[in-house]
């Protein structure tokens, strides 16, 4: 456990928190789990099963009586209130946009240090008028704003103005032990039938921009180059039934499988289920969304599983093109299924590129070395 230092406490004000599920969400908890329980506040919208969850952790857990909070008064006045009833002094937005609005309110409340993380829909609002002043209203309120990578650093710094001296690069790490190689998938592919079939698989929230639409139209072309393969969809989500009417006019109901929602626990036993990792991830709305990282292709990077993804925003910090997998266009269904039957059917070349990415998540995406700058954030 990382403690912030004598006297110190943080509030975390998110909408992203579990149990509700997402990349964002486990960022937020993957640092939070890891700080001194007494040194942090979380202050969150309600999810399913909230009251349950909550009661497991050592951390103190405040729901506001939504399941999501927006910049309003009445959300001020709850933030303002947990701040000061629980003798917080520091301030962390666990996503900048909206709700790093109220940073001017907490900070007249007593804050000491502000920090806001950006993600990927904050680069959608630097690209907006009326949202890019929102923004930039936000970097003026806070002390730290936090990038992913190259590609959201570069987006960003063009909409804070004089700001970008606030930037510092805050990206997720991966738990190394929890999704590792040596978990066994083989009962997932039992359970599914397919022991002896070549398995792709994602694991993502069902949302148009992450292309499991597009892993559908390049099944049958993935099919006729490398045989009898499985496409396993794991995840719920907005998309689901357009990605089912796809898979029933493609013909396809014996050959895709769609989980739903599953714990976060059962996660690495799901990656392992497959052999190669695709999520062929697309810029949309004119760039207004895009994958602010893509977790996911580390998480399975670290359970040696070779990558195909998308260019989309901060996906290409996600992988090294060519080394730990390949990189595509994920709007072009034969190049996405160029790019997963090619490892389907080169086993020395899938095993080399999924050792690679272990080695290199292992070394390079470690939750010490986040936690380390995280907390070097709220001390200075």
């Amino acid at each position: 456990m990382s403690a912030l230092g004598t006297g110190r406490r943080l509030l975390l004000v998110t909408n992203d928190f579990p149990p509700r599920p997402g990349g964002i969400q486990s960022f937020l908890y993957g640092i939070v789990s890891r700080l001194d329980p007494d040194d942090v506040v979380v202050f969150t919208s309600r999810w399913r099963d909230w009251q349950e969850w909550d009661a497991q952790q050592s951390f103190q857990v405040i729901r506001h009586d939504t399941e999501m909070m927006l910049p309003t008064t009445g959300v001020r006045k709850h933030a303002v209130e947990v701040f000061r009833e629980h003798g917080c002094t520091d301030v962390w937005f666990g996503a900048a946009a909206p709700l790093g609005l109220l940073a001017p309110a907490l900070r007249d409340a007593g804050a000491q240090r502000i920090i806001a993380t950006t993600h990927g829909h904050e680069i959608g609002w630097g690209r907006v008028p009326g949202f890019r002043q929102a923004l930039r209203r936000i970097a003026d309120g806070v002390d730290v704003l936090t990038y992913l990578g190259e590609f959201t650093r570069a987006r960003l710094a063009t909409a804070i103005g004089p700001n970008i001296n606030k930037l510092h690069r805050l990206a997720p790490g991966v738990d190394t032990e929890m999704f590792n190689p040596n978990v066994d998938g083989s009962v997932k592919r039992a359970d599914l039938g397919w022991t002896d079939r070549p398995v792709v698989v994602c694991v993502s929230r069902l949302m148009p921009r992450k292309g499991q639409d597009v892993l559908v139209r390049a099944l049958p072309e993935i099919r006729r180059r490398a045989g009898d393969v499985g496409l396993l969809l794991v995840g719920g989500g907005p998309a689901r039934s357009k990605i089912e009417r796809l898979v029933r006019d493609y013909g396809l109901l014996n050959d895709v499988h769609i989980t739903g929602s599953v714990p976060f626990e059962q996660l690495p036993s799901w990656y392992r289920a497959g052999d190669v990792f695709a999520m062929p991830c697309r810029e949309r709305a004119n760039g207004l969304d895009v994958e602010g990282l893509g977790m996911v292709f580390l998480e399975a990077a670290a359970c040696g599983l070779p990558v195909v993804a998308g260019r989309s925003g901060g996906s290409t910090d996600a992988l090294l093109d060519g080394e730990t997998g390949h990189l595509v266009d994920g709007t072009k269904p034969v190049e996405v299924a160029e790019a997963i039957s090619g490892l389907l059917t080169d086993d020395d070349n899938a095993r080399a590129m999924g050792a690679h990415g272990r080695v290199w998540v292992t070394e390079t995406w470690t939750w010490d070395t986040v936690v380390e700058a995280f907390t070097g954030f709220v001390q200075t």
